[in-house]
């Protein structure tokens, strides 16, 4: 584990930002953020730390504009996926076809309240 406390390993600064995950980008970044709030900031190393921190920063824009765009993609094909279930299968009683239409609910008819004597009812 590393000092974060996770298993994935500190990334090495000459890691291309390409292959380095999410997560250990967004740690490197912070890791200069530190770097750049300290009261004494390593002349020799600023620039090198900045051209770092601006090639995470743009390649985690390109992931985060590349999932959006997947997810803007994947989101409608979902919801047409969903239209369609509940389209063919109710999700409730109230939704099924005759649903409180009561001159249809077989069950609220008795034999005899309707004038009818049970040898006119079918057994079923």
């Amino acid at each position: 584990m590393n000092a974060a406390g996770r298993d994935e390993p500190t990334p090495d600064p000459d890691d291309p930002v390409a292959e380095l995950s999410y997560m250990a980008a967004s740690r490197e970044l912070d890791g200069i953020v530190e770097f750049f709030e300290r009261s004494e900031v390593d002349v020799d190393q600023l620039v090198a730390r900045l051209e770092r921190a601006t090639a995470i920063v743009d390649e985690l824009d390109r992931r985060i504009r590349r999932t959006r765009a997947q997810v803007e993609e994947l989101v409608p094909k979902l919801e047409a996926v969903g239209r369609t279930q509940s389209d063919t299968t109710p999700e409730y009683e109230e939704d099924a076809p005759g649903a409180g239409d009561d001159a249809d609910d077989d069950a609220s008819v008795v034999p005899g309240d309707t004038g009818e004597s049970d040898r006119d009812t079918p057994p079923f």
